[in-house]
């Protein structure tokens, strides 16, 4: 775990490649109890809609079992494109579970 310096929270980072865990955790403190925010992170490989749908369904499912507050899924597009054909940001619903999706 590693100390988030601003505002005495924490990450914590997954490596359970394929277990259907997150990236990164941070918890955050907020009044007297911590708070969860799950951070998925994709590498654009094939279609980008394909890797959001997937990344979008593996963040739900962690959000739900870990009982965090906000989840942010972010898709790494690597190729020779430009900043404006790559970079975006949205906001998804995948049955209650709100998740911001970032392309870069």
């Amino acid at each position: 775990m590693e100390r988030v310096i601003n505002g005495g929270g924490r990450i914590d980072r997954e490596y359970g490649v394929g277990r259907g865990r997150t990236d990164l955790m941070i918890f955050g403190p907020t009044k007297g109890w911590v708070s969860r925010y799950v951070i998925e992170c994709k590498l654009l490989r094939g279609s980008l809609a394909t890797t959001i749908t997937r990344g979008l369904e593996q963040t739900a499912a962690y959000l739900d079992t870990c009982g965090a507050v906000e989840g942010h899924l972010v898709a790494f597009d690597r190729s020779e494109r430009s900043r404006t054909e790559t970079v975006f940001r949205r906001s998804e619903a995948v049955g209650p579970a709100r998740i911001i999706v970032c392309g870069m």
